[in-house]
């Protein structure tokens, strides 16, 4: 069994844009019917990069409109409402009943429907005289953005900020794990898969394992089982296992400058939901004022997006040449037999050699296809080439590699913060060199941050990685005797945060760049003994209780995985465990998820409110220090 994450999804969107009836082969439902689609932002943005307008025009969706617009009534056709189950949204639809916006509702909810909120629909509803026109309540479980196949988002941001929080208090805490927890409910019962879960001791990720094993277990006994089917599948090697990571375990990839194609495109031109624009030539102002631009797809469906997304951005501009130059010949070679011209197809010319019509004009799609992408990615590189001589990433990558490489600081570091860059790329280079060093000298220390003054940088983030660094010393020291003065809810997670950073650093260094995460997610699938997984907890929701823990046995190889990094995750490390998936023998399934998908400035930012949040932020505190 291969696990389709977006195919899955898919269908369950499909179905419920049928009014939830069964789906014929060819997509579509044994019965056309005329709908209109609402949905709240949470939803669009899960729909967004799932499904296509003219696939909703199929489907029979006339008009599609946002819960919180102003909407006129259409009377004579059935709704079909794809919210989250908020109370906010629950009161929205009771008006919308009451005023008999549309002739029937089909309630459809990202995730399961609390009681007490179904219990104020039927009230009020019923208070209003407009329950019959409530059809169906359905629980989705589809609370997830899935971008690719093997990739998906809760679309929770600022988890990492909340998660290491040293002001938290417990009920905060609580709520963010519990969100996360009935996220990933969402993604196994869409695979339909009962998992063996698996994650290092203490933290956010033992607080999630625990919650997840809790609420699956709790299903189990229930009556509608969403994991039935899977639970007949077969022997328990066909269970993938799930692998879930604080983002602190190797914090440095968060923030790194990288030099492949997918996450340089996210990183610095803003992909987001799988589009990015990308500006006009020049940066030419449009008609209203506004960087004329161009809005592309970027996707599964994109085969040199799929192809080259890995490679480091030279090979993939020496690639886009390359399928230039063979466009260009098999346009000739058309051209050639219809006796139109050698540049591009002349229509009178074609008209007049009937020889070869019929094969010319049927490879018309697919050169015209080709020539499509080919120009998307002509444009998109042309832009990443003007970013990074302006702002010399191919510099910042490569100093970053080699210090978290070797562990070394380079000795153009300070020349380097001082040059080309934004400030946040100054911010970034400079947090790499806090976490790529095991111990820091105090002069190269203080020369960065008079380097990051001097660049008016705001340092709060820089500062939060050092302070941290620095009480992880005294918290190590102070471990025998009295443990920890952080104190409070918050104060555990923080000791958390200050062993998990340590410990990546220490695994950046022993193995390479980008190593660690991959060398964990190896051993937990090959289930060998291990120095860095044996003390890897172990819960598996179909084992008796009391069952988990560390001293648990899974069962293994597998043959699949779930990724899961809490706290943010990003296309460098989605992009690392795809490679590592096609080079084993027999190919490996491992589907990537996050939190939230961050940027290496998005991500910077959060450290940067850490920081503030602890009082080191601001040019003050940076002269200071």
């Amino acid at each position: 069994m291969a696990l389709s994450l977006r195919q899955k999804q898919l269908d369950a969107v499909v179905r419920m844009l049928n009014l939830n009836h069964p789906v014929l082969s060819g997509g579509t439902a044994d019965e056309e019917v005329y709908k209109v689609l609402i949905y709240d932002n949470f939803c669009r943005d899960i729909l967004s990069p799932l499904i296509r307008v003219n696939d909703l025009r199929k489907h029979g969706i006339t008009l599609y409109l946002g819960l919180d617009k102003e909407r006129q009534n259409v009377p004579d056709v059935p709704a079909i409402y794809f919210v989250q189950p908020l109370q906010a949204n629950i009161q929205r639809i009771i008006l919308d009943a009451s005023r008999g916006m549309y002739e029937a509702f089909h309630l459809n909810f990202s995730s399961s429907l609390p009681r007490p909120l179904l219990e104020e629909l039927a009230t009020n509803t019923l208070r209003t005289d407009c329950l019959q026109r409530i059809a169906k309540v359905y629980d989705q479980y589809l609370e997830f953005v899935t971008l690719e196949n093997g990739m998906f988002s809760l679309a929770q941001p600022l988890s990492y900020v909340q998660l290491n929080d040293p002001a938290a208090q417990e009920q905060d805490v609580e709520a963010v794990v519990e969100n996360i927890a009935n996220g990933l409910f969402s993604v196994l019962a869409t695979l339909g898969v009962v998992p063996v879960i698996r994650c290092a001791s203490g933290g956010p990720a033992e607080m999630v394992a625990s919650a997840l094993d809790s609420r699956i277990r709790d299903h189990l006994v229930s009556r509608n089982n969403l994991f039935t089917e899977a639970g007949h599948m077969g022997t328990s090697f066909q269970r993938p296992v799930l692998c879930l990571f604080d983002r602190n375990f190797e914090l440095s990839v968060a923030v790194q400058h990288v030099w492949s194609y997918r996450p340089l495109v996210h990183d610095v031109l803003n992909m987001r939901l799988n589009r990015v624009t990308v500006q006009g030539e020049g940066g030419t102002l449009g008609l209203k004022g506004k960087n004329a631009g161009k809005t592309y797809e970027l996707d599964d469906g994109d085969s040199f997006w799929v192809a080259n997304g890995n490679a480091v951005f030279p090979q993939v501009a020496q690639e886009v040449e390359v399928q230039l130059s063979r466009y260009k010949q098999d346009i000739a070679e058309v051209n050639k037999k219809t006796g139109g011209d050698a540049e591009d197809f002349d229509e009178q010319e074609l008209m007049g050699n009937t020889k070869h019509l019929m094969n010319a004009v049927n490879s018309l799609p697919e050169l015209t296809e080709r020539k499509r992408t080919i120009d998307k990615h002509t444009n998109i590189a042309t832009a990443l080439l003007g970013e990074i001589k302006n702002r010399s990433l191919d510099s910042f990558s490569s100093i970053e590699d080699e210090m978290l490489s070797k562990g070394s600081v380079d000795r153009g570091l300070i020349a380097h913060l001082k040059g080309k860059g934004s400030k946040k790329d100054k911010l970034r280079l400079a947090v790499v060199y806090l976490l790529a060093a095991e111990t820091t000298v105090p002069a190269e220390l203080e020369a960065v941050e008079a380097a990051l003054r001097e660049c008016e940088v705001d340092p709060s983030a820089f500062l939060y990685v050092k302070r941290i660094k620095s009480l992880n010393v005294s918290l190590s020291s102070a471990q025998a005797a009295s443990k920890s003065n952080l104190g409070g809810w918050g104060g555990q997670f923080y000791e958390q945060a200050l062993i998990s950073i340590t410990a990546g650093v220490k695994n950046l260094l022993s193995g390479g760049r980008q190593a660690a995460l991959i060398r964990v997610v190896e051993a937990l699938m090959e289930s060998k003994p291990s120095p860095e997984t044996d003390s890897y907890l172990t819960f598996d929701p179909r084992a008796p209780k009391g069952s988990a823990g560390a001293g648990s046995v899974s069962k293994g190889p597998f043959k699949e995985a779930i990724v899961f990094m809490i706290g943010g995750g990003n296309y460098l490390e989605y992009g690392s465990l795809q490679e590592f998936a096609k080079r084993q023998q027999p190919t490996k399934n491992i589907i990537y998820g996050t939190t939230e998908i961050l940027s290496g400035e998005e991500f910077i930012e959060q450290l940067a409110v850490l920081g503030r949040k602890m009082g080191v932020g601001g040019s003050t505190a940076a002269s200071s220090s």
